[in-house]
């Protein structure tokens, strides 16, 4: 995620409005499709360019037009001219390094939302900026690449006699906002099965390559979490100040999908506690096994101390010493060595200090 970052220099020096794609080309090719709906009907078609939107009749009330691929310049010009798009607008449409924002002009809501994918291995988080412009009978959204984000609400305009045909533009950004902001909970799962993953892994056999894990995780969350506060603060304002293209009935469904979002938040909080906490019991898993490999050292070498203090006496160039002149005195002294190690062991195995 840092590479939109490294490009924005591009802008330097150029005027407010310039149209300069900043981010990666995901798409090859842009294309464009273009679903008209309402209570009595469905039409939906692909369309070769972005000037077709302006030639495509309008077959049925609402108009759902969408694009996979915004990265040409000269196609955010003719989506500009056909939608009414401020050049402002349309600049940041091709910025895909903006954060979560929502902007209100006199014709339409401009609102940036995130689409995130979380790799393993190692962990990485992913993410696509998806543009929605919500005019008072349509809805344009652009897309970096495809995706399944947006399928389930095709289908269900796809169905007969669903109310989502009855809904109208606002009802149709609702279900678009609250898809992308449902599809953080799938990324939450994810990070929990990760964080079980790690604590299986410290618990077991921790390695460098865990402490590594728990930066990568500590990372990722802290990521999501800082990048997903603005929505808060969109929906927020979305709920309070939207009230041109929203019906007052729809404001209930916003607040639902400011709601979800908080629960996402908390869960990220918890999540980023739990990195802590992992860090911890990786380090205090680390000095126990220190302290067990110290532990059995010691009762080593305090069980073998007898034997050195025994050696070290008979060592002594002394003319009379106790079984010197014995023959069996070198057994005898042996024997004394391993007697009284036997016994340390004991009493250590007794103190469960072995």
């Amino acid at each position: 995620m840092s590479k939109p970052k490294k490009l924005r220099s591009r802008k330097a020096g150029l005027p407010p409005g310039s149209l300069v794609h900043i981010g990666e080309i995901k798409t090859v090719a842009a294309s464009f499709s273009v679903m008209d709906f309402d209570e009595s009907g469905l039409f939906e078609t692909q369309l070769p360019a972005a000037g077709s939107f302006g030639d495509e009749p309008r077959h049925y009330k609402t108009r759902w037009a969408n694009v996979y691929g915004a990265h040409d310049p000269a196609d955010l010009t003719v989506l500009g001219s056909v939608f009414g798009l401020h050049p402002l607008v349309q600049e940041d449409i091709l910025n895909n390094a903006q954060r979560q924002k929502v902007d209100a002009y006199d014709e339409y809501l401009y609102l940036v939302l995130h689409r995130y994918d979380l790799k393993e291995g190692p962990l990485e988080l992913t993410k696509d900026q998806i543009s929605l412009v919500i005019g008072r009978d349509y809805v344009l959204s652009l897309q970096e690449r495809q995706s399944k984000t947006f399928e389930p609400i095709r289908q269900r305009l796809r169905a007969e006699h669903t109310s989502a045909r009855r809904g109208g533009a606002d009802m149709l950004a609702y279900s678009l906002i609250d898809s992308v902001v449902d599809s953080y909970f799938g990324v939450i799962e994810q990070l929990n099965d990760h964080a079980e993953t790690l604590e299986t892994e410290i618990l077991g056999q921790p390695n460098p390559a865990s402490l590594e894990g728990i930066h990568q995780f500590k990372r990722t969350v802290s990521q999501l979490r800082r990048n997903l506060q603005p929505l808060r603060e969109i929906l927020g304002t979305m709920h309070r100040d939207a009230g041109d293209f929203f019906r007052p009935e729809l404001q209930l469904y916003l607040r639902d999908v400011y709601d979800h979002l908080v629960h996402i938040l908390e869960s990220l909080e918890d999540l980023r506690d739990l990195a802590t906490s992992l860090l911890e019991v990786y380090l205090s898993t680390v000095s126990h096994r220190v302290n067990l490999e110290v532990r059995a050292l010691t009762v080593v070498a305090t069980i073998f101390m007898p034997a050195t203090l025994i050696a070290g006496i008979f060592g002594m160039n002394f003319q009379i010493m106790p079984w010197l002149a014995n023959s069996s005195g070198f057994f005898y002294a042996l024997g004394l060595m391993g007697m009284i190690g036997i016994v340390m062991l004991i009493l250590f195995w007794r103190r469960k200090s072995v």
